[in-house]
């Protein structure tokens, strides 16, 4: 019997109708975006404020199946077809990680803490578009639970569908298959009804690499671990035919990278507006390798000497110049704002493509990546402009850079749009070259 402990019964029904069958699985439920109840053969719609629109029947019904919804009452006991409106027997409470109260009642209706002590909870800092808890139990183990949010938690309106948090759940799974041990946290759980995964979290103690980059600690063996991780993992996927198809869908990608750092900021600058529409059809067009598309030293933690790599939600199948442009962008923005460590920077972010294009060309598969690594550079750079942009005219502007620092930054940008630099290590320089004529002006 499918437990219903964690539904809140509306309206009071006798408890014989709540007794669901063997062929009822609960997998999803309604809540605030989306929400489906599905047997083995029936699929229902959507649900809101808590009726039921039932349809999109997929098989066919067993005798067994329509029992055990007459039982849940979603279908009427005298038709053997769904009803068309019904008013459901149950809604589902909709969970917010960040009121542990609820977070510690759920995880033990769902029998994720078996144990007889409430867990630790704490909040976890860092982005905009998940809630994020970090959950330790008393014998020791810890987990980080992500809940997808509908509207992201920025300045200006961005909205974003949650079930974003499945491909990441997806995505946990491959880019474990695709990276060194221990590179990728474990995923341990999925709920469809919350939006929500569990995952593993790196033991402490751990430091946050974007963290110690600002504070002007550059460790230039962490820059090549993070081009070698980057090339194996679009070199790999390359060749993995499978993969294009599981990560074919790129609308998150859309939503949450081209909507809102190209697109918004070609409305926002328009002289960079025709370079920035044409970056767009060029990514939407090349479908190349794996791409993670939040590849940053944000999403990286240190931990015994190896890097950890994070937040998946937008992988997909794309343009690998766009990984390259994002993380090059930080490093040169990091740059800017640090300028007793401008050389550094310059030379480790350099050390960085250096050390991904070696991994790329030197594989076993280099007759398959031929094709695509011969034009890459010109693209990566194109996109490490568009980034530098974007992070201080999109939705999402970097937050240790000073209203000066914007400024500077997007005059700079602008200036080498109309004639980009060739080579990655030609960008770099120019760009800081600019930063100072900007000053100076």
């Amino acid at each position: 019997m499918k437990s219903t402990n964690h539904l809140k019964k509306w309206p009071k029904t006798n408890p014989k109708r709540t007794q669901f069958g063997p062929d009822l699985t609960l997998k999803t439920a309604p809540n605030l975006f989306s929400g489906q109840f599905r047997t083995k053969n029936l699929r229902f719609g959507r649900c809101t404020r808590g009726w039921e629109q039932v349809s999109k029947l997929s098989g066919r019904l067993t005798v067994d199946s329509r029992q055990c919804l007459r039982y849940s009452g979603l279908l009427a006991s005298s038709d053997r077809r769904p009803c068309g409106l019904r008013r459901t027997r149950y809604c589902m409470e909709q969970l917010d990680i960040e009121d542990f109260g609820a977070l510690a009642e759920y995880l033990r209706q769902r029998g994720l803490n078996t144990g007889c002590e409430t867990p630790a909870f704490q909040n976890l800092a860092g982005g905009v578009s998940n809630r994020t808890v970090r959950v330790s139990f008393p014998e020791g183990r810890a987990w980080v639970l992500k809940q997808a949010l509908g509207k992201l938690r920025v300045s200006v309106d961005w909205f974003s569908d949650p079930e974003r948090i499945h491909r990441e759940a997806l995505a946990l799974k491959w880019y474990a298959q695709l990276t060194s041990l221990g590179s990728v946290p474990n995923l341990v759980f999925e709920d469809h009804q919350q939006h929500l995964i569990g995952m593993e979290a790196v033991p402490f103690p751990h430091h946050n690499w974007k963290s110690e980059l600002l504070n002007g600690k550059l460790d230039l063996r962490y820059f090549e671990q993070f081009g070698t991780m980057l090339g194996i993992i679009h070199r790999r996927a390359a060749a993995h035919p499978e993969i294009a198809e599981i990560f074919a869908d790129a609308a998150f990608f859309e939503s949450l990278r081209l909507e809102p750092y190209y697109l918004y900021s070609a409305g926002q600058v328009p002289e960079a507006a025709d370079f920035l529409h044409e970056l767009v059809a060029d990514t939407r067009s090349r479908r190349v390798t794996l791409v993670h598309g939040d590849y940053s030293p944000k999403n990286i933690l240190v931990y015994d000497g190896r890097l950890v790599l994070l937040d998946y939600e937008v992988a997909h199948f794309g343009d690998p110049g766009f990984d390259l442009g994002f993380s090059l962008a930080h490093f040169c923005s990091k740059a800017h704002h640090l300028p007793d460590r401008r050389a550094a920077f310059a030379d480790a972010a350099a050390l960085y493509w250096r050390t991904y294009r070696t991994t790329v060309e030197t594989s076993g598969e280099v007759s398959a990546t031929a094709t695509w690594i011969a034009d890459l550079e010109p693209r990566a750079v194109r996109h490490t402009l568009a980034c530098l942009l974007a992070r201080v005219a999109g939705r999402s502007p970097l937050e240790y850079l000073s209203s000066d620092e914007r400024a500077r930054q997007r005059a700079a940008v602008v200036s080498l749009m109309a004639d980009p630099p060739g080579t990655v290590a030609g960008l770099i320089s120019e760009f800081l070259a600019r930063l100072e004529s900007v000053c100076e002006s």
